[in-house]
């Protein structure tokens, strides 16, 4: 899934915010019981001063864990376009707090196409999905070294944003009132050749009769249509012509090879608002009917889609990511992948007026605005409600990569 992301502000964006959360010791009680952590980890976890009491007759073997927060540390990794610096669990806020049984979910489908680093950890993660939060966090302190995020010159604050699924009204045949297509890819698209502007698809003859027969569907508003161009997907009621209803997604199947540019970038420049986020770009364009067109050619950048059914088990997730893998809401982000591989487990923190965020998040999606070392997108979902945090979201952030020992 591919997105590009609008500037919001016409000021930049605050610095980041101290986000502090207490660990406590970081010893885990000796004794502990683990369940199916024993089987898997068993021999790697360190033993406690003392020796557990024998477990019961039939039980697994409890498992007594004891922090490595007091150990040396592995040296700096420098990757691509980021610096991982290795860091302690305690630096992680509200580790011990996260319900992590809502990131395994996005864990595990990770594990449908995992990189090599990390695909053998996969039997593991799947075992544990039906495992305690108390396990999935003895084990990861067992198997991963948390590392912090940060850009080449040390910099270890960056943005977050956020993105979503859109939800719109559309009708298989052109109609009255809906009379906006949207477009599968055109003969001859060429990936990463740049194709007619989206003002030229708008005007030119010989592209208008390049698209004619292209049309998947029709919505009513060219805003929405750009909203679906921005965010990369979306699902869609659709209409049929003999007037059944059923939801469809949409998915990103290429570009016309032109770059973005945000048309909230566009209306801060010229004055038009102050703050350009997408429930003020709505109102602006309730106010200026007659500027909606000059507004929408201020991007030339136009995606083209393919069509997937979406069944009852489907809708419970959201579109595939660059990675491959169905998105989770909530526990997917997209990154940069020359400063974070795809599949990564990554602890997330970012405190601002939109949201508070501490938790376990998968690098399973890019975007073209999604560029740097401590940059990431927050999938936040799908409908209106996640549309409002979407279009509001840019606030500090602070990542941490956990890799595996």
């Amino acid at each position: 899934m591919v997105h590009q992301t609008m500037k919001t502000r016409r000021s930049s964006a605050p610095s980041a915010s101290s986000i502090s959360s207490s660990m406590g010791s970081g010893l885990l009680q000796c004794g502990l019981r683990v369940g199916a952590l024993a089987a898997i980890v068993g021999t790697l976890l360190a033993g406690c001063a003392s020796a557990p009491p024998p477990a019961p007759s039939g039980a697994p073997a409890p498992v007594a864990v004891l922090s490595d927060d007091g150990g040396p540390l592995p040296p700096v990794i420098e990757r691509g376009k980021s610096r991982w610096v290795p860091a302690r669990w305690s630096e992680l806020p509200g580790f011990d707090d996260d319900a992590l049984h809502e990131a395994w979910n996005a864990w595990v489908r990770s594990c449908e196409r995992p990189g090599a680093a990390l695909a053998a950890l996969c039997p593991e993660v799947r075992q544990l999905a039906i495992g305690s939060a108390e396990e999935q966090r003895a084990w990861m302190r067992a198997r991963l070294q948390p590392y912090r995020v940060e850009t080449p010159d040390g910099r270890a604050e960056g943005l977050l944003t956020s993105y979503y699924e859109p939800v719109f009204e559309a009708s298989r045949l052109p109609r009255e009132g809906f009379r906006v297509p949207l477009y599968a890819p055109p003969a001859g698209l060429v990936p990463s050749r740049p194709w007619y502007t989206r003002e030229q698809m708008d005007v030119l003859p010989e592209a208008r009769a390049a698209l004619r027969g292209r049309e998947l569907l029709w919505l009513a508003d060219p805003v929405d249509a750009l909203m679906l161009h921005i965010q990369g997907s979306g699902r869609l009621r659709v209409t049929e012509p003999d007037g059944r209803v059923r939801l469809v997604r949409l998915a990103f199947a290429g570009t016309n090879g032109q770059p973005y540019q945000s048309v909230g970038r566009w209306l801060l420049d010229r004055g038009e608002l102050r703050d350009a986020s997408w429930p003020g770009i709505k109102a602006w364009v309730a106010r200026n009917p007659q500027r909606v067109q000059e507004m929408l050619w201020a991007n030339p950048r136009v995606v083209f889609f393919r069509e997937e059914p979406l069944d009852d088990f489907d809708a419970a997730f959201g579109p595939r990511g660059a990675q491959g893998v169905a998105l989770t809401p909530g526990r997917s982000i997209a990154v940069d992948p020359q400063s974070i591989p795809y599949g990564t487990p990554v602890w997330l923190a970012s405190s601002g007026p939109q949201t508070q965020l501490a938790r376990l998040v998968l690098a399973q999606d890019t975007g073209s605005a999604i560029v740097g070392a401590v940059r990431a997108d927050y999938f936040a979902g799908w409908g209106a409600e996640a549309g409002e945090l979407a279009g509001r979201l840019k606030q500090p952030l602070r990542l941490w990569v956990l890799w595996p020992k």
